[in-house]
Parts: C-alpha cells; sequence; structure tokens
C-alpha cells in the first residue's frame, strides 16, 4: 500500500510538470513529423551537394542548443523574480535576444566552414567553403529569427500565467528548431543553386558570404564591448558579453559532436531513404533526445539556483524523481512519435517494409537507452558546470543536447540493424 501510495504521491506532485511537459512533447513530435517529411522531400539537394545531411543537422542542433540556452536562462530568471518583458538595455530580456543573435551569427559561420572541411575529406565534397558558409549562415540566420521570436512569445506568455517554463522551452524551441530551419536550409540551398548558375556566380557568392561575416563581426565587436562595470540590482548591461564570452566555448566544441552525428547520419543515407518511416522518424526521434535532455537539463539547472539540489557524485532523491519524470515523459512521446511516423508514411504513399510493431519497437527500445544517458548526463553535466563556478544554464543544454544527438543517432542505428 506504501508502494502505491508513493506512486500516487508522485504523480500528484508532479502532476503540473506532467501536464505540461508531455504536452509540449506531443506538440513537438508532431511539428517533428512535418519536418520529417520534408526532409524526404529534400533527397535530391542530399545527393546534389554531398554534406548536406551534416548541415541540416548540425544546423538544427545549434539551433536547439543557442535557444534551448536562452529559454533556461530566461526558465531561471523568472523563477528567481528577475525577469521582466522589456527590450531597454540592462534587462535580462535584452541581453538575451543580442547574445542569441551573435551567438547564431557566429556559429553558422563556424559550421559552415566545418561541413566543408569534412564534406570534402570523406564524401567527396563539390563545393567551395564560400558555398557552405552562406547556406549555413542564410539559413540558419533566418531560423534563429524565428526561433527567438518564438522564444520571447513564450516568456511572454509563462509570465503572464505563472507557468513553470522550464518545463516546455525545451521541447516547443526544438521543435520550432526543426520545423523553420529544415525550410529555411532548404530556401537558403535553392537560391544558392540559382545563383550558382548566374554568370560570375562564384564572384557573387564570395562577396554575399564576405558581406554575412561582416556583418558578424560588426555585431560581435559592439556585444564584447559591454564590460563588466560595478552595476545597480536588476542592471544586466554586461550580461550579454558574459553570455558569449561563456557560452562560444562550450557551443564549438558542440559543434563536434553535431557534426559526428551528422557523420553517423549521412553514412546511413541510402539506408533512411530506403525505409521511408525511419527518415521521417529521425528528426522527431533526435528532437524528442534534445527536448527531454533540455526540459531535465532546465529544471536541475533552476533547483541548483534556488539551492534545492543538493550536488552529490550519486544523484540524490530530488534528483532520481526528475530522473522518473523523464521515463514516463518519454515511453508516452517516443509511442506517439512511432505511430503517427508509421501514420505518415501510410497517408503520404510512401515506401516502407517495416509493420508497425517493428517501428515502435525500434522508437520505444532506443527512447528507453537515450533516457537512461541523458538522466545521468544530464545531471552530472549541471553538478560539474555548478562546480567549476560555470552559470548551468549555458552549459548545460548545449553539451547535454549535441551530446545526445551523437549517442542518441548511434543509439537508433544500432537498435535498427537488430530489426533489419
Amino acid at each position: 500500500m506504501a508502494g502505491k501510495n508513493g506512486v500516487a504521491d508522485f504523480f500528484i506532485r508532479y502532476r503540473g510538470a506532467l501536464k505540461l511537459g508531455v504536452s509540449a512533447l506531443v506538440i513537438a513530435g508532431t511539428a517533428d513529423l512535418f519536418a520529417g517529411i520534408l526532409l524526404g522531400q529534400m533527397e535530391d539537394y542530399l545527393y546534389l551537394i554531398p554534406g548536406m545531411m551534416i548541415l541540416i543537422y548540425s544546423a538544427i542542433g545549434m539551433r536547439g542548443n543557442i535557444f534551448g540556452a536562452m529559454g533556461s536562462r530566461i526558465g531561471t530568471a523568472l523563477n528567481m523574480g528577475t525577469f521582466e518583458i522589456s527590450f531597454r538595455k540592462g534587462t535580462i530580456l535584452r541581453a538575451n535576444v543580442e547574445s542569441s543573435i551573435v551567438l547564431t551569427l557566429v556559429m553558422s559561420i563556424v559550421m559552415g566552414i566545418c561541413t566543408w572541411g569534412v564534406a570534402d575529406l570523406f564524401f567527396d565534397g563539390n563545393r567551395s567553403v564560400w558555398d557552405f558558409i552562406f547556406i549555413s549562415t542564410l539559413g540558419g540566420t533566418v531560423a534563429g529569427l524565428f526561433v527567438l521570436i518564438f522564444n520571447i512569445i513564450i516568456a511572454y506568455v509563462g509570465d503572464k500565467r505563472g507557468w513553470d517554463v522550464d518545463n516546455i522551452t525545451a521541447p516547443l524551441i526544438s521543435a520550432v528548431g526543426d520545423i523553420v530551419t529544415m525550410p529555411m536550409i532548404f530556401v537558403a540551398t535553392w537560391l544558392f543553386l540559382q545563383i550558382d548558375e548566374m554568370e560570375n556566380s562564384e564572384t557573387v557568392m564570395v562577396i554575399a558570404s564576405l558581406i554575412l561575416v561582416a556583418i558578424s563581426a560588426v555585431l560581435t565587436a559592439d556585444v564584447l564591448r559591454n564590460r563588466e562595470v560595478k552595476k545597480k540590482r536588476r542592471d544586466f548591461s554586461s550580461e550579454a558579453r558574459r553570455i558569449v564570452v561563456q557560452s562560444l566555448p562550450v557551443l564549438l566544441v558542440c559543434l563536434i559532436f553535431e557534426i559526428g552525428a551528422g557523420i553517423a547520419i549521412q553514412d546511413e543515407q541510402d539506408s533512411l531513404i530506403e525505409y521511408g518511416v525511419l527518415l521521417i522518424m529521425l528528426p522527431a526521434f533526435l528532437n524528442q533526445g534534445n527536448a527531454l535532455s533540455g526540459m531535465l537539463t532546465s529544471r536541475l539547472s533552476s533547483m541548483i539556483h534556488l539551492g534545492t539540489l543538493r550536488s552529490k557524485n550519486i544523484p540524490p532523491a530530488e534528483a532520481g524523481e526528475n530522473f522518473v519524470l523523464m521515463y514516463v515523459c518519454a515511453m508516452i512521446t517516443f509511442l506517439y512519435i512511432g505511430m503517427i511516423s508509421f501514420g505518415a508514411v501510410l497517408i503520404t504513399g510512401s515506401h516502407s517494409e517495416l509493420p508497425l510493431w517493428e517501428c515502435l519497437a525500434i522508437i520505444t527500445i532506443a527512447g528507453a537507452l537515450a533516457t537512461t544517458v541523458l538522466n545521468f548526463l544530464s545531471y552530472y553535466v549541471a553538478i560539474l558546470a555548478d562546480r567549476f563556478g560555470l552559470d548551468p544554464d549555458d552549459h548545460c543544454i548545449p553539451i547535454t543536447s549535441s551530446v545526445m544527438d551523437l549517442l542518441g543517432s548511434i543509439i537508433l542505428v544500432a537498435v535498427v540493424t537488430l530489426f533489419i
């Protein structure tokens, strides 16, 4: 009877988190369905430009890293009472907007360069570095602006309604990042191919890329000029600089994991295209791993800031309860993703030899393994960040999301090989 009461008490205590979290994850999974369908429509581009799969998944991961961290910082500020809906200089919101734009521009440029290098070395790349910089920066920046606006809307609505945005920001931001990044990369690639047919196309591409690089350099210099000064309470004038300085090294390391995930997916590109349901399911599966890790790290970061989470080598009870919460959310949403992905294959008439039970078995087993990994990864990243005097909001989501992209890809591919 005590066991039953314990289970009942758990669901009573976390009913708000479950309600918001599962709702956000289901919405995110449904949204990712469209991203998967669009990926299937990009088949020609994937073959035409070697390395596109790497760029797409690196760009999607980076959107989640940058704006998931922004959502986590806003969630902490809301919990601590330091957040206000204002764009004037010196506010939390203004600092987060400025830093997120700069990080998006800088990382898009770096991502383009790295993707070109990997494609050239391992996949017989046939495009110049300027081509990848153009596609990555234009597509990534436009997508970033959409995600930024959505992040502000979540903060506004959450502030007005008194929600704990730690439970919804990561899933929704990850989903929006998938939805807008895929078509924006698609549009940027289409525009690149139109320019590629012009006379002096190489010169046009170099000039366009240099303009994007110059804009990035000017905005970065402006943010970094705001040095730390003695400030009044609630004056966060130098916060944007702190976020950029602390986030850039982490994001650069995370990019390695994102590219690793892209390489793993690029290697399996033919198999994914052959089994339509896997190609549709892939963005949703990876996004759910990101969303769950983001949701957990946001909660743990806020608990660390509020002093309600003890930093121990073995996860304490309060962390363990959050682990259970992730398992419950994961099983509901991964089963849902498997069913809607299979349904999408039937509706679109795509070819797939996998029956429904195999789809559900693959995503459930892979999901359970991924959730176990992200639970412990999220906890130890959060407490290590705190022990080293770093802000968990800046480091936890980028690190856990990037590592989960790589490990999630490996886990899914490994489980698929057991059934196919």
